[in-house]
């Protein structure tokens, strides 16, 4: 439970994370990012986060929340500081990439993100770029860089993350791998504990 004093931006960066991985209490995310300066950075990547992820899990998807997403990242681009600019980058590649299947206006946003997490030596930013970059590369290279990112986020402890890492990682090998099969049987078991809804939904 968060307290009262929590601060606002960490209260609606929980919020948005809790609906993207329970697909549940959209509205609860909606109010704390209300809550938030709307010029701020924050507020521009989260507004964005939460129509991407409307289009992306067709949950009442907005007629306006294309563009309101990519709206939103180019504010947090020309707004914020160097990581949330990556952010931003990044985040506005996997709606390029996602919802408009455009994978050459992309790739050079994944690419800048990259850059960024890997000029600060953020491990946790680098683990979500490379996992989306790996999908547009050839085998070899994909499946080293999905361990990488699965790798990465076992050792920052970021168990969500890894569940879902894991259920990548084990789509991507060949059906008769036994790697494959530990893989699902190990992730569905930590996202029904965590009740990572998006994610229950696939494996």
């Amino acid at each position: 439970m968060l307290g009262p004093d929590t601060d606002t931006e960490l209260r609606a960066e929980i919020a948005v994370d809790r609906w993207f991985f329970r697909i549940e209490h959209h509205e609860e995310a909606e109010k704390a990012v209300a809550a938030l300066d709307p010029a701020s950075p924050t507020a521009h990547i989260l507004t964005g986060r939460l129509a991407y992820s409307r289009l992306l899990f067709k949950h009442e998807p907005r007629p306006d929340d294309r563009a309101v997403a990519e709206a939103a990242y180019h504010a947090a681009v020309a707004s914020g500081d160097e990581k949330q600019r990556g952010w931003a980058e990044y985040h506005w590649a996997v709606l390029l990439d996602n919802i408009d299947q455009d994978a050459a206006g992309a790739l050079p946003r994944y690419e800048t993100a990259l850059e960024i997490a890997t000029k600060t030596g953020d491990a946790y930013f680098e683990s979500y770029i490379i996992r989306h970059l790996a999908p547009h590369r050839e085998p070899a290279e994909r499946l080293a860089m999905l361990r990488r990112s699965l790798h990465l986020r076992a050792a920052l402890g970021a168990r969500p993350q890894t569940i879902a890492a894991q259920a990548f990682l084990a789509a991507n090998l060949p059906e008769d791998d036994p790697e494959r099969a530990e893989l699902q049987q190990i992730s569905r078991s930590g996202a029904e504990e965590l009740r990572i809804g998006w994610l229950l939904s696939e494996v």
